[in-house]
């Protein structure tokens, strides 16, 4: 590209082409750094909802970086023409423009370009994740003296940014990290009390342990959440308090609390909710968390329910470890059962499917599965896609599994290791496997 940038420049000035010719170039020119531009936004957004995804593995993650990758490098070439069309597009205020914005801002050393990005980032405080996923993307040597002088400020937005960028990238920022969990803004204290538990910094359970009852309910949360993975007991009584909580905290209380909780003590907590209305979609994920194969049979019928078959049936292969699509065991969505969005105009129902990722299991098939295959698990033993629960098992499902099982891989061997930080499952893809050995 540059090389083509090079003749349009030359031949404008020495008009050796009609100038006819140099617009039409110019043009094509334009659309390849728009191209590059749009493309890089949009693959973000999608390699964004995929870590949190059941259908990408470690792999299909660094197929799509390689692919937002190559469009950053077009807007790198570029230089202030990519820049300006990174400006332009962050009219929007949407978060993979400012993750454009932000790369190419700091990878060509711009502070101008990045301080206007900022600007639109605190007037759209939701575009954050953007600015953060691009300071754990760019190589070190780009963010030198950037993040500490965002520690260092009065402006809380840069703090709250500075903490997450360290938080992401797992790096320890001292007492930059204990300013953050007595700041004032909520936002900023509650990441930097998730970023303890991520980091495992045990000597700050006691200023952790003061916001275990704060009246902010995300400083409260990661509060609660920090102080369960260092292994506090008053924590977890504060995060189980959020078992019964309908709001996005209820899920992550799970992941963890149960993982943590004596397992006579979580299989109790499920019987008793089993037939509480509400708790559905929760009492099958925790099924999958308890992880006893006791459990194999109740899966099985309730994948007979249109409503909650597929979620049994990721709840079944975090158990067994059975590829529900690779293996066959999976059939077609039944007739007359829509989920989502209908074409319907007057239906006000608009949320989203959210097992649209997970296969259909064909019940019956799964049924057969488990008559010769359940003999190789053994009840009130806890298991991790088919295996027991090992050090080794979590680092194998790290490596191969799918986003979800690694997630639960991560906490399980944060568990097992109290000293090492909690895996980074939205991390790069490059970072992953160099962390992992796959590099």
């Amino acid at each position: 590209m540059s090389c083509v940038f090079y003749v349009i420049s030359r031949s404008a000035r020495n008009a050796t082409y009609p100038i006819h010719c140099c617009i039409y170039k110019q043009m094509i020119i334009e659309n390849v750094i728009s191209q590059h531009a749009e493309e890089s936004a949009f693959l973000w957004l999608i390699r964004d909802s995929a870590v949190n995804e059941p259908s990408y593995t470690l792999e299909d993650l660094a197929h799509l970086e390689e692919q937002v990758d190559a469009h950053l490098d077009g807007l790198y070439v570029a230089g202030n023409a990519g820049w300006l069309l990174c400006k332009s597009a962050l009219k929007q205020a949407e978060s993979g423009e400012v993750f454009t914005a932000s790369y190419t801002a700091i990878n060509n050393s711009k502070q101008e370009w990045l301080d206007h990005t900022i600007e639109v980032v605190a007037s759209a405080p939701e575009t954050i994740r953007g600015i953060v996923s691009a300071l754990g993307w760019l190589p070190n040597e780009k963010l030198r003296g950037l993040i500490v002088n965002w520690l260092q400020s009065d402006d809380s937005f840069l703090r709250l940014t500075g903490i997450s960028a360290c938080a992401i990238n797992r790096i320890d920022c001292k007492d930059y990290l204990i300013k953050g969990i007595h700041d004032t803004n909520t936002a900023l204290c509650a990441r930097a009390l998730r970023c303890v538990g991520e980091l495992r910094r045990k000597d700050l359970l006691p200023a952790v342990s003061e916001h275990l009852e704060s009246e902010d309910i995300s400083c409260r949360f990661w509060a609660a959440w920090s102080a369960t993975l260092l292994g506090d007991t008053e924590g977890l009584s504060v995060l189980q308090s959020f078992f019964e909580i309908e709001s996005r905290f209820r899920q992550p209380s799970l992941l963890l609390g149960l993982r943590v909780m004596d397992k006579a003590n979580a299989v109790n907590w499920v019987k008793e909710h089993t037939r509480k209305s509400g708790y559905e979609r929760a009492i099958i994920e925790a099924t999958g968390i308890v992880a006893d194969p006791v459990t194999i049979p109740w899966l099985i019928s309730l994948m007979q329910n249109p409503e909650f078959s597929r979620l049994a049936g990721e709840s079944f292969t975090m158990i067994t470890g059975v590829d529900l699509a690779y293996e066959d065991l999976d059939g077609d969505q039944p007739e007359g059962f829509e989920v989502g969005p209908t074409e319907n105009p007057e239906d006000e129902d608009v949320a989203m499917d959210p097992d649209e990722e997970l296969p259909w299991p064909d019940c019956e098939k799964v049924s057969d599965w488990w008559s010769q295959n359940d003999a190789r698990f053994t009840v009130g033993e806890r298991y991790l896609c088919g295996q027991p629960i090992t050090r080794d098992q979590c680092v194998n499902v790290l490596k191969n599994g799918y986003q979800r099982q690694r997630r639960a891989a991560a906490i399980e061997l944060a568990l097992i290791n109290q000293n090492e930080p909690l895996f980074n499952c939205s991390a790069t893809a490059k970072e992953q496997m160099r962390l992992l050995g796959l590099t």
